[in-house]
């Protein structure tokens, strides 16, 4: 059994509810960690403790009364830097709102404090969460806590690692380029991008802004299946408005164990190739599930042209966060793009149209991404979920030098950019699709590998269902042995 800092929050707020610890004597514990661990970390960057142990002993004084808040009564909980959290700063690592506190917490905020949260801190990002490592000029680096001179992934690598390392009971990210994917498959945890629209980001944004961007996600992130479950039910539904017209149910799983599941498994794709031992541990998890008389499949494949599904993604990704240019920055780009060469398919040309993207050309993206979502819904009629890669390779070592587009990791022996996994990112979210990673074992080196398990729109329960009985049969959380 794991000691009690890596427990899951499910067993947490058990033991909570059993009077086997108090609500304040966790919290404690988590502090005490915190202080020990987080300097070599940086996981954790801004705190609220007199108010965490203030709840924490209304949260006891509830329980001595046999009131119970929710699921989640009395669990100590961090949260991604970009979450607005009253008496906290929201900054997104921008160093021109290193000062920004808001007035009132996000949507989602409110409702995991309303199921019994006791959230203590908030966990680093990259600027503008746009990255796969986890630094800016305000909060500095954060490093991996199976190797500190690694990456621990992004843009929600903070909220992976003060789970790996066993400094918060709960987490929640944000997902538009991997950044729950990314971080939980870096940091050996488990993290849910649920179906786009399931849960509303009201309060998980940069200031003033009130629409959902699209692609865009948020969702929980733990040390267990089950944890996704909760907070995902905790977190999703409609916002006030549009709760007037409708609720959102969403289906359970039809599969009971493993054999009832029919999957497809991918390794690897020409867009991104994807380190052997990646490969390799993604493909441990189908031989399992084939041993466990699950149908699998390693040639089944939506009709899509996935050349094609590369380059619509970063157009829409790009077109998605070009609100962010100033007037001079759009300019510039404009101008850059206008002299690119007709056949330039380099990342850094797909970025600069997408970034400037006229909105009849944002249209005719679109539309090429819906008749994709449709030659998926038609896939998922034959198969349950498809497994791949979460990204391209494990953890890779630190690197600020220069732009994020100029940047390379090793791949197989060899250099390739590192925005090449970017892939891995859209093959799901281009077309809104929920997707879970879980771990599925370690490198040589003893780093983590999750496995991305892709499911139909609205399948969320049935990518944590296939999450969970993997957790249970083949492999769980483990922590860093330097943490354990």
């Amino acid at each position: 059994m794991l000691t009690t800092p890596f427990r899951s929050a499910k067993e947490l707020a058990a033991d909570v509810r059993k009077k086997k610890i108090g609500c304040l004597e966790l919290l404690d514990l988590y502090l005490e960690r915190v202080e020990q661990h987080n300097p070599a970390l940086n996981a954790i960057v801004a705190m609220d403790i007199e108010g965490a142990r203030k709840r924490a002993r209304a949260a006891d004084r509830a329980l001595a009364r046999k009131q119970v808040w929710g699921p989640l009564h009395g669990v100590p909980m961090t949260i991604k830097e970009s979450y607005d959290v009253v008496g906290m700063p929201t900054t997104w690592g921008i160093p021109e709102l290193k000062d920004n506190v808001p007035p009132r917490n996000a949507l989602s905020v409110d409702r995991l404090l309303a199921a019994g949260v006791v959230l203590f801190g908030k966990t680093n990002v990259p600027i503008y969460l746009a990255d796969y490592q986890s630094y800016n000029a305000i909060y500095g680096t954060t490093n991996n806590p199976w190797d500190l001179s690694r990456s621990p992934g992004g843009s929600s690598g903070g909220s992976a690692a003060a789970l790996a390392a066993g400094l918060t009971g709960l987490e929640a990210g944000s997902d538009i380029g991997s950044s729950i994917r990314n971080p939980a498959h870096y940091c050996g945890v488990y993290g849910h991008k649920p179906t786009f629209g399931v849960v509303p980001p009201r309060g998980q944004a940069l200031p003033l802004r009130v629409a959902q961007g699209d692609i865009s996600v948020i969702g929980p992130m733990a040390r267990s299946a089950d944890d996704l479950e909760i907070a995902l039910g905790v977190m999703a539904g409609p916002d006030e408005i549009d709760a007037v017209g409708y609720k959102l149910t969403l289906p359970p799983p039809r599969q009971k164990a493993l054999k009832d599941f029919k999957v497809a498994v991918v390794l690897t794709d020409p867009n991104s190739e994807v380190d052997v031992e990646v490969q390799d541990k993604i493909q441990a998890v189908a031989d399992f599930l084939a041993k466990k008389r699950a149908k699998v499949s390693d040639r089944a494949r939506p009709d899509i042209d996935t050349n094609e599904l590369a380059r619509v993604y970063i157009h829409l990704l790009r077109a998605a966060t070009s609100g962010r240019q100033t007037a001079e920055e759009f300019e510039r780009n404009a101008a850059a793009a206008r002299g690119l060469g007709a056949g330039d398919e380099s990342y850094y040309a797909r970025m600069l149209r997408g970034s400037t993207s006229s909105h009849r050309d944002w249209i005719a993206h679109n539309e090429t991404r819906h008749k994709m979502r449709h030659k998926w819904a038609e896939f998922f009629k034959e198969y349950d979920l498809l497994l791949c890669p979460a990204a391209a390779s494990a953890a890779f070592p630190h690197d600020h030098v220069g732009e994020r587009h100029e940047r390379t990791i090793e791949i197989n022996g060899h250099r390739v950019p590192t925005t090449d996994q970017l892939f891995w990112a859209g093959y799901s979210c281009l077309t809104y699709l929920p997707a879970t990673v879980a771990p599925a074992g370690r490198t040589k080196a003893g780093l983590p590998v999750g496995v991305q398990i892709v499911g139909p729109q609205y399948g969320d329960r049935t990518c944590l269902q296939m999450a969970r009985l993997l957790e249970r049969e083949f492999r769980a959380f483990e922590p860093p042995p330097a943490y354990a």
